[in-house]
């Protein structure tokens, strides 16, 4: 997914930089090549490794704890306060990779040598705020995004496999009950980039700002058509 959050990002900082998503890895690929396409692709991998393992672990344990200690509560009510309180750890982790993908992706001239460079000239210039400037934006991306996942998925596939299929699930084979669960995660998916969209704007254009620019000043800049640039891809 490198080469598309590449063409995202860039569109979300100036959407007059592509056309669209095809015209972007086009020019990237014949000015820069597969090193292009793929740049900040390393810290893309090693933040959202983190950030998965933080994820999908603290859900476990968070949705455990919840159900012990409100037994009776709603079984979607749980899975989004475990889904949430999960998403809100899980940032802390991929925070400081993001700020440094972000950085990788759009600026102009290449922003350092090397990954510990990169990390290096980050930390001299903005300190240990310069890697968690864009964490509220990012909970307000990840927390709804992985609250909608988690609870619009489960309700995705009952849903088809009630007014859809008409058959419960026990009825179908491994291989058409896969099927439903693809379907299912990819109309999940669409709604969680619907849900994030705007916040993910916000830490984009954050961590690619000077210090010192705050989340408000990039809305007003932006505009409500601005904060949707960079949807597609």
């Amino acid at each position: 997914m490198t080469p598309i959050d590449m063409v995202k990002c860039r569109m979300q900082i100036d959407n007059t930089v592509y056309r669209n998503l095809t015209d972007g890895l086009h020019r990237i690929w014949k000015h820069n090549g597969i090193q292009g396409v793929y740049r900040g692709g390393l810290p893309t991998l090693l933040g959202y490794s983190m950030q998965g393992m933080g994820k999908y672990g603290f859900y476990e344990f968070f949705k455990y704890e919840y159900s012990q200690a409100m037994p009776t509560a709603n079984k979607t009510a749980l899975f989004l306060a475990a889904s949430a309180t999960a998403e809100f750890f899980a940032d802390i982790m991929l925070c400081p990779m993001e700020a440094f993908k972000v950085r990788l992706q759009t600026s102009g001239t290449p922003f350092c040598s090397g990954f510990v460079d990169g990390l290096s000239r980050i930390y001299r210039s903005e300190g240990l705020h310069g890697f968690y400037k864009g964490i509220v934006p990012l909970w307000m991306r990840q927390i709804p995004y992985t609250m909608v996942k988690f609870a619009s998925f489960e309700n995705i596939v009952a849903g088809i496999y009630h007014s859809v299929l008409r058959r419960p699930k026990s009825e179908f084979t491994k291989g058409q009950q896969l099927g439903v669960t693809c379907t299912a995660g990819y109309l999940a998916g669409i709604l969680c980039a619907i849900v994030s969209h705007p916040a993910d704007t916000i830490v984009s254009k954050l961590n690619s700002s000077a210090q010192g620019t705050s989340a408000g000043q990039i809305v007003r800049e932006l505009g409500m058509r601005g904060l949707w640039a960079g949807l597609l891809p």
